[in-house]
């Protein structure tokens, strides 16, 4: 064999590429697929929010965007304290709010326990709350209310500028969508809510 021969290769034929129409099915399959599995986390395991008002301030900024997840209370009630996102109960639908238009508060009473707010301080049990999170002390009263079994009182941190239980009652338990547990964005106040 001279240096100038070559060595020949068998040729392998092409393969022949799929037809269009198979190459689409298959992606509407993953695609099919991809969005069945997003919903069941959405509506489950966890599901973005966005915060539009300034109701929670200083705790969360309005443009904040939070995940919330919903495990943990199938697993536990919610706990005093809680930041927690929930469906508007009737008396709010009452005033006119959509079923689905979420509202987000902190839970400041469990069932059973009192509460009253006087002299610009929330009392649980006639026990003064020691509140860092909220943006200034609320200036109006509330008389005592007892939580009745299967509801929470709520309320915003920005205790005078928010729509909670002081202004239109308990919240049903069934309401509550789920925790925020993590503020994704903006990117320099990501962390644990």
């Amino acid at each position: 064999m001279t240096p100038e021969s070559k060595v020949e290769t068998p040729a392998v034929a092409p393969s022949s590429p799929a037809p269009k129409w198979k190459v689409w099915w298959e992606n509407f399959q993953i695609l099919f697929v991809a969005l069945i599995l997003a919903l069941i986390v959405r509506s489950y395991v966890a599901e973005p929010r966005f915060i539009p008002s300034d109701s929670m301030i200083p705790t969360l900024e309005i443009g904040d965007r939070l995940v919330v997840e919903k495990i943990s209370y199938r697993l536990h009630p919610p706990e005093f304290r809680d930041i927690i996102v929930f469906d508007p109960p009737s008396q709010l639908q009452e005033l006119g709010y959509a079923k689905d238009q979420a509202f987000i508060k902190r839970i400041i009473g469990k069932p059973g326990q009192t509460i009253e707010i006087k002299s610009g301080k929330v009392f649980v049990d006639n026990q003064p709350l020691q509140e860092s999170y909220i943006a200034e002390q609320p200036n109006y009263q509330m008389s005592p209310v007892q939580v009745p079994e299967g509801n929470y009182f709520v309320m915003g941190d920005n205790r005078n500028n928010s729509n909670d239980s002081h202004v239109w009652g308990f919240l049903p338990q069934e309401f509550i969508l789920g925790r925020a547990w993590l503020r994704f964005y903006p990117f320099d106040r990501i962390g644990k809510v």
